[in-house]
């Protein structure tokens, strides 16, 4: 597996920033997002409906750009999980982490033994095709592949501390709509409870030597974040920030129309 420069990234301490994307599945999406300046795309399978042979194109496309191809499965299941890896995916997030159980699933699913359980099968997309040392692509894929939990329920927030200590998860990744959601609380996220719960998040990275990560809608919500000590930065979504875009360039004309 060819170096994943995002965990690399992560590894040291520093900050990554990238998207995500629900809606456009082109071929030029994920090398116009890497000549944005983005270092990962997550690819979302969850909420989209996107199939596998969708991803497969996907994975192909992005991996020729300079960027970290990464997708996010609608659940914690083995097939999910080792096929977006074996069409080329370079990392994978995964919703509704809620016990060290679910997280140790997760990892043996995307590893090789001896550490873990993912079936091999090498000279495909995930290995560029290319022959080699199988032992050698064994370890590496294990070294490079970055596993993300989503925090997202009262319960894996309750949990959150087992689940940072599983070996193998690398991020943990707050869904801030769905935890205020199941905490009571949707959509408030400058409530008192959210705060608590993003700072502990946050303090089990740290405790555990894992990175936080979290969605940001806008500049200020990502510096924001920054502060709180996110280190793991998805920058919007293809479809809002291409109706953020288009909706700013046509108030500006139209209003400038008025004026003439």
């Amino acid at each position: 597996m060819r170096p994943n420069s995002v965990k690399q990234k992560l590894q040291a301490g520093g900050v990554s920033v990238g998207t995500m994307a629900f809606e456009f599945a082109s071929t030029g999406i994920g090398r116009l997002a890497a000549n944005a300046g983005a270092e990962f795309v997550i690819f979302d399978m969850e909420h989209t409906g996107w199939t596998i042979e969708t991803i497969r194109m996907l994975m192909a496309t992005t991996r020729s750009a300079d960027t970290v191809p990464m997708v996010r499965v609608p659940a914690t299941q083995y097939h999910f999980l080792a096929r977006v890896l074996d069409v080329g995916a370079m990392g994978v997030m995964v919703p509704m982490v809620e016990s060290a159980d679910q997280a140790r699933v997760i990892a043996e699913s995307c590893k090789y033994p001896p550490v873990g359980r993912r079936g091999a099968g090498f000279g495909l997309a995930h290995d560029d095709y290319a022959f080699g040392d199988l032992i050698a692509k064994m370890r590496s894929c294990n070294e490079h592949v970055l596993l993300i939990a989503q925090i997202e329920t009262a319960a894996g927030l309750e949990r959150v501390d087992e689940i940072a200590a599983v070996d193998g998860i690398d991020v943990l990744w707050i869904g801030q709509f769905d935890l205020s959601n199941f905490l009571g609380i949707p959509g408030q996220f400058s409530h008192d409870t959210f705060s608590r719960a993003v700072d502990r998040v946050v303090a089990v990275c740290r405790r555990h030597g894992k990175t936080a990560g979290i969605l940001a809608l806008s500049v200020d919500e990502a510096k924001t974040r920054l502060a709180q000590g996110f280190r793991c930065l998805a920058y919007g979504g293809d479809l809002w920030l291409y109706q953020q875009a288009l909706e700013q360039g046509v108030s500006q004309i139209l209003a400038s129309s008025r004026h003439e």
